[in-house]
């Protein structure tokens, strides 16, 4: 494998991860931009956005940029996110001319009118949606309580009100500021072309605006709290869990994940045997998400309303007890093993690559191959994920409830 760089005049970075063997590329453009970068003006104008770039430039339709993608045969999507937007594609290599140039021009979308008061009314429809499915809003529900007024508390999708009263000009105030070349990334993985990468590039993208796009990533205090919305739409209690985890850039991420994959990841986990072996909850598990600038641990259960608190006392004691006595090396090499295991497969294609390989780039400034980035999981020490877990993270856990219960403690 070999890693590439370069950056336009106007700011626009090139990233590549090249590998001869490989029968495909992905590529795609990453934009630092989501919803801790909106205003509560403009909440959910990043993912309506995303939406948005689907609709046609001034030299396509939304007809014509549908077809292309199919005639080359192109597995192709996009996601908004908290930290980043990112519109993807993987082809055979033959066809990286072709997937480049319609990129690209997505990049500058038409935004017309017409397509915005349309695609406002999808947008509204699966808001709705989401309603509907109790464990995304309690995630929601927990992320904004847990950050408070924190930018990492925004909402991905934005409310109902605040997309029924966006303008179409203030989304295209956004745009300028944040899809800025400056704030973007474009990320080829796989048998690519470099050098032809470069020129096209320079072609298509070297007239893109420049702009001033700062992120704000100010220190987190959580405030631990209890919560409980009470509603009867639910069957279940759905309880969420956050708790303060380590930043994107901060190297005990590793170990932090290590310790969840060993108390609450799937079967064999300790919150598995506490509490669905048991029969006490039908889902128990534990999680790390590593943000910009900030981390959280990220706990679920699923359990009959009846037996919620005591379901959330065993979480909270199975947790406080691998704090307390720490993990075996034996768990802990299980973890990394089955880490590795999802590392190694998932690098066996161009279009898994994609994003580690832009988000090492986007979060801390890295070009990693596989095998480095292997070497710093599996070179995590019992001992560190034991540090790391004295700190007694849950102990700062904020607790959010949904279902037809009345209260937790």
């Amino acid at each position: 494998m070999q890693h590439h760089k370069h950056t336009l005049a106007n700011g626009l970075t090139i990233v590549g991860e090249y590998n001869p063997e490989a029968l495909s590329l992905a590529m795609g453009f990453f934009v630092q931009t989501g919803a801790r970068d909106e205003s509560s003006e403009v909440s959910g104008v990043s993912h309506f956005l995303e939406h948005m770039m689907f609709k046609g430039t001034d030299k396509r339709t939304a007809e014509d940029v549908n077809r292309q993608f199919d005639e080359m045969g192109a597995r192709y999507n996009a996601f908004t996110s908290n930290e980043e937007t990112v519109y993807y594609g993987a082809v055979l290599p033959q066809f990286q001319d072709g997937l480049l140039d319609l990129l690209a021009d997505m990049m500058r979308p038409a935004l017309r009118d017409s397509d915005f008061d349309m695609e406002k009314n999808v947008i509204l429809e699966e808001i709705a949606m989401y309603q509907d499915r109790p464990t995304f809003r309690v995630f929601e529900l927990g992320r904004e309580s847990y950050f408070g007024t924190h930018a990492l508390g925004n909402s991905v999708l934005g409310s109902s009100q605040s997309i029924a009263d966006l303008k179409r000009d203030q989304m295209h105030e956004y745009f300028g500021r944040r899809y800025a070349a400056n704030n973007m990334t474009l990320v080829m993985v796989g048998n690519y072309n470099w050098e032809e990468a470069i020129a096209q590039t320079e072609r298509l993208c070297s007239n893109w605006n420049t702009a001033d796009s700062p992120r704000e990533t100010a220190p987190f205090q959580p405030q631990p709290n209890v919560i409980v919305s009470e509603s009867d739409k639910f069957n279940r209690a759905h309880i969420a869990l956050f708790a303060p985890g380590f930043a994107a850039q901060d190297p005990n991420r590793l170990a932090a994940g290590i310790a969840c994959e060993v108390i609450g990841s799937g079967e064999g986990s300790r919150l598995y045997w506490a509490l669905v072996h048991e029969g006490l909850a039908e889902a128990a598990q534990i999680g790390h998400d590593s943000n910009d600038g900030a981390g959280s641990f990220n706990g679920y259960i699923l359990v009959d309303p009846a037996r919620a608190q005591e379901a959330l006392n065993v979480f909270r004691s199975t947790v406080a007890k691998a704090c307390a006595d720490g993990l075996t090396i034996e768990e802990v090499e299980r973890a990394k093993r089955r880490f590795a295991s999802a590392m190694t497969l998932s690098a066996e294609t161009p279009m898994g690559r994609l994003r580690p390989v832009g988000m090492d780039w986007m979060l801390r400034r890295q070009q990693r191959t596989p095998e480095v980035a292997l070497r710093e999981l599996l070179a995590v020490t019992p001992e560190q994920v034991n540090e790391v877990l004295r700190s007694q993270p849950f102990e700062r856990a904020t607790v959010v409830a949904l279902g037809p219960i009345k209260e937790l403690v």
